[in-house]
């Protein structure tokens, strides 16, 4: 008689590989060329003093990244199914219209910057190569099926390896750094306080909140046998745990290398007098005389990979939080003919921002106050967020925990300051 095998149980501490999936990807698209550009720009114009907003945000941006991701996986939403369904709707029209207008100027940007960094390496029309970026980054998304996607996505995180290798070849004076980060230089003007508010704004971004919660929908929609959370709740002590661990790692991978590309810039070009990077390319660019060939060579290649990881997820995250304010049919896993209006989101969304490159209007110009813009509009939006996430009449049984839930209020009182802080100083010079 044969032994009765008995269910394989997952292990009380997934595998890395096990859990790693949208907060990876989340994380990851985080460092993307409009990204690299604005901590290139706070590395090149004040060195270190800027590196401890990296540290401090770090914790931060996990708490509401995995709120995030919890009201996804809870709900079977994404944050804005849900904020239509609870908040006033003319708010959430004016906060999903000023992230999809931060994600199309940051789409723009990030397409210049990966045609001229493909230029720099290897010659030809940049405007040719943005266009076809744009171009194979729709065609993926909307004839690629998710889980495929999905595994394409995790491997370009890769591409941000780039950027640990560019920050071990340029000669960094570490224990400079250990100081400046444990013992901050804040200067009190209104160009350090607008790039800390920059920087808050590229790593706490609104887009990452609607990105990571719209994935967690996607990945229990790719599985037959899983089900929102106030459905199964069976399935919540396996899949909270991982939505923590893939959160921990990603937004953690997202930090050090952005630490890694400020610290680059900051022993490069601010020590050699450049201060002012517009670009991610022209960062990479201006590292080639200083810091040789080899580490442009990195620098420029990461800003491709990073690109490409970071186009779908600003247009993706811009059509989820369009589409789900609209009731349309959402999700990257839904056929093109169910969704036309989902895709042709992203469509436009990656169209126009390609299309700022050839029309007069520069995408680089608004780089920095996108990011500015996001910070703003993080605001009230981690509000609305850490709010619907503590209420039982949308979380059921399953709100977040009042540490989560305070780590999340703090994350909201921070940028707050930070936003309240820029505009004090520039109005006072």
């Amino acid at each position: 008689m044969s032994a009765i095998e008995e269910p394989v149980k997952e292990p009380k501490t997934p595998l890395l590989l096990q859990v790693l999936g949208p907060g990876l990807i989340t994380g990851a698209s985080d460092d993307d060329p409009s990204g690299i550009a604005t901590y290139s720009q706070a590395g090149a114009q004040f060195g270190y003093a800027t590196a401890w907003t990296l540290i401090v945000t770090y914790p931060l941006m996990c708490g509401i990244q995995e709120i995030s991701a919890v009201i996804g996986r809870v709900t079977g939403r994404g944050i804005a199914g849900n904020l239509v369904r609870h908040q006033p709707g003319a708010l959430v029209k004016l906060l999903v219209g000023l992230m999809i207008l931060a994600n199309v100027a940051n789409l723009g940007a990030d397409l210049g910057a990966m045609g001229t960094g493909l230029a720099l390496l290897i010659g030809g029309p940049s405007g040719f190569y943005v266009i076809a970026f744009a171009v194979i980054s729709v065609l993926l998304e909307v004839f690629l099926r998710y889980a495929r996607y999905a595994n394409v996505l995790k491997w370009l995180t890769l591409s941000l390896l780039a950027y640990v290798g560019s920050v071990l070849v340029v000669g960094v004076p570490w224990g400079e750094v250990g100081l400046a980060i444990v013992w901050p230089q804040i200067e009190p003007t209104a160009d350090y306080a607008t790039i800390v508010v920059a920087v808050l704004g590229t790593t706490i971004s609104p887009y990452l909140f609607f990105w990571q919660a719209g994935l967690e929908v996607e990945e229990q929609q790719e599985v037959e046998e899983a089900k929102p959370l106030r459905i199964a709740p069976e399935q919540a002590p396996d899949a909270l745990r991982r939505i923590k661990w893939d959160t921990i790692v990603g937004m953690g991978l997202s930090n050090l290398i952005a630490l890694c590309i400020m610290i680059t810039t900051a022993a490069t070009l601010h020590t050699h007098g450049i201060t002012d990077i517009q670009t991610a390319s022209q960062a990479a660019e201006a590292l080639r005389p200083i810091a040789g060939k080899f580490a442009f060579v990195l620098f420029a290649l990461g800003i491709i990979g990073t690109g490409l990881l970071a186009l779908p997820t600003l247009a993706g995250s811009a059509a989820y939080a369009l589409g789900e304010a609209a009731r349309w049919p959402v999700g990257l896993d839904q056929k093109p003919k169910r969704a036309k209006a989902f895709y042709g989101a992203i469509a436009l969304a990656t169209g126009v921002g390609a299309a700022m490159n050839f029309v007069g209007i520069d995408p680089i110009k608004a780089l920095i106050w996108s990011a500015v813009l996001n910070g703003v509009a993080a605001v009230p939006i981690m509000a609305m967020v850490v709010r619907m996430a503590t209420q039982t009449r949308i979380m059921g049984g399953f709100t977040v925990s009042r540490a989560l839930a305070l780590n999340g209020w703090v994350g909201t009182g921070f940028m707050a300051l930070a936003v309240v802080v820029m505009f004090a100083t520039m109005f006072a010079g």
